[in-house]
């Protein structure tokens, strides 16, 4: 595709404002931001809104949601933001689907969720979870930090006799159960220590853990349950502004929210069994795993059968859910990135590998790394560390080996996640006038028999969560004048899409569709007007708006 900018390094929140200024200012009839928060560090959350405005204003469509970033080190979401905020515009009028989506949807992206963890990721040696603020602080023991001051946070390795890994040149290896002769060593993050008594080392709770994924309202527990979820639901201001973004918008129809990494498209439900689900959404969801694997390689996963390795204590409070179980949309998160897959590890969440498992994987990893991204990699190198002494530190560069692409990948990532938004957005609702049918009765009296339809692949209402919890409204069909038969506006309920209808092979091998959905319902007005003529108009929440003229 297309693009105005080069996706070859990760974009600060500078670059990032000056992106979307840009942007906005090169093209008026498709783009407009928001700023719907000011960080406690000043720095803004923007809200873009892409859509052709003139085929209609984007709250008159359906609209799809995209966001980045909510985790700090994962930088790839934001990135694959920023290109599908870019790319959409630059192939707008060359690409087919493109253009249709455009001419049809809303876009609403928030590429980063939050610009203050990021830039700290960016611009320092630091790994965190969602933000640079601190939380549960515990500064006793191993602390992680760039004592040798070459900018990145590596491994350290020092020699005790009780150590559990022993090398094998620059690889260290498990050290077997036999083993009582040779060097054996410890291996820690490098970082500096506090209050150590000399005996067992310990590791300091991380200062800035607090986990936005962990913070929305839908199944949140405290911190004894799983740390970092924060004192209440939504008490980052972060979390809210995108909460507040969200019910703000109710023609938002999908979500897809974009971290890393691990390959993978997780769905809901993440609380309870997928059997437990309506069979349709989980069906819906199955479709949209296919299409990420046609389009990414990637699988999909539900997450609370297929990526949970503990059922019991299993993680809550994330942005998916809260979405599908609470807004009745279909959410879903794409885990973006998959070094180990790259080496040539197949994906077996549920499974917990033994250390002798993990050590075999690190060094293919480490092959790849020394191989592909040379400039991500250092061998071990002795340093003087004022509590341990003599120690040796080395390694990859974490951060943009394992969590994220290193830059030289970094294109091709976020161009077949692209592929995959183009597909998951056309399977949205589409309604369409299909006819309307006017018989005079008398002088000014007016028989107004209109069909409404549904061209896309999702029905109206979206998914049958929505329904269950009463947030589908259906669609209202009204007339400007006034009616005979009942009231001005009638709500037709909901329209199937062509994903409900029944099809398959007869006997003998024929094809044929068995059951046609309701994708089409017909409403009239028996009208009574002296104008010339009677405004019909058809919308809803997650639909489009229609107002034709008679």
């Amino acid at each position: 595709m297309n693009t105005l900018y080069k996706y070859d390094h990760y974009f600060d929140q500078n670059e990032r404002k000056k992106i979307i200024e840009e942007l906005n200012s090169k093209y008026p009839d498709f783009f407009s931001y928001e700023v719907i928060l000011k960080t406690l560090k000043d720095r803004e959350v923007f809200a873009v809104t892409l859509n052709n405005k003139k085929t209609g204003k984007a709250e008159d469509k359906v609209a799809f949601y995209i966001d980045g970033n909510t985790h700090a080190g994962e930088v790839t979401g934001m990135m694959a933001a920023m290109y599908t905020m870019d790319a959409l515009l630059c192939n707008y009028g060359k690409d087919e689907k493109v253009t249709f989506l455009l001419d049809n949807y809303a876009f609403y992206i928030i590429p980063c969720v939050s610009p203050d963890g990021s830039d700290t990721y960016l611009h320092s040696p630091y790994m965190l979870r969602s933000v640079d603020r601190d939380y549960e602080k515990d500064d006793k023991g191993l602390v992680a930090e760039d004592i040798d001051g070459d900018g990145v946070i590596r491994m350290m390795r020092f020699k005790t006799t009780y150590g559990r890994y022993k090398a094998d040149g620059n690889l260290m290896i498990p050290r077997a159960a036999d083993d009582v002769c040779g060097d054996f060593y410890d291996v820690y993050t490098e970082g500096s220590i506090k209050d150590y008594d000399g005996l067992d080392l310990e590791v300091a709770r991380q200062a800035w853990s607090l986990d936005f994924n962990r913070n929305y309202p839908y199944g949140w527990f405290n911190d004894f349950r799983q740390h970092g979820a924060g004192p209440y639901p939504l008490s980052n201001p972060e979390n809210k502004a995108i909460v507040d973004f969200v019910i703000a918008h109710p023609n938002i129809s999908s979500v897809l929210t974009h971290h890393t990494s691990g390959g993978v498209l997780l769905t809901p439900p993440g609380t309870y069994n997928e059997k437990k689900a309506p069979y349709f959404d989980m069906a819906v969801y199955k479709t949209l795993g296919k299409l990420c694997e046609k389009t990414m390689g990637y699988k999909s996963v539900n997450i609370f059968d297929g990526f949970m390795s503990d059922q019991e204590n299993y993680d809550s409070g994330a942005f998916d859910d809260w979405c599908y179980e609470t807004k009745g949309v279909y959410a879903t998160t794409l885990e973006l990135w998959n070094l180990e897959k790259r080496v040539g590890y197949t994906d077996e969440w549920t499974k917990i590998p033994t250390l002798e498992e993990e050590c075999e994987k690190f060094k293919k990893c480490y092959d790849w790394v020394k191989e592909n991204c040379p400039q991500h990699y250092k061998d071990w190198e002795e340093f003087d560390h004022p509590v341990l002494g003599k120690v040796e530190i080395g390694g990859f560069n974490s951060k943009y080996t394992f969590q994220n692409p290193p830059a030289d990948f970094l294109l091709q990532e976020v161009e077949k996640t692209f592929d995959f938004t183009l597909a998951y957005a056309a399977l949205l609702p589409r309604i369409e006038i299909v006819s309307v049918n006017k018989t005079i009765i008398s002088d000014g009296v007016y028989k107004v028999e209109a069909v409404i339809g549904n061209l896309g692949y999702l029905p109206t209402n979206i998914t049958d969560k929505a329904t269950m919890i009463n947030i589908a409204k259906g669609i209202d069909v009204s007339v400007d004048c006034e009616v005979l038969n009942g009231e001005k506006k009638i709500n037709i309920g909901e329209l199937a899409g062509f994903s409900s209808t029944d099809t398959g092979c007869m006997y003998y091998g024929n094809i044929s569709t068995l059951t046609s959905a309701a994708k089409k319902k017909k409403v009239c007005f028996i009208c009574k007007t002296e104008k010339d003529t009677i405004e019909l108009k058809v919308c809803g929440n997650r639909v489009n708006t229609i107002v034709k003229n008679i």
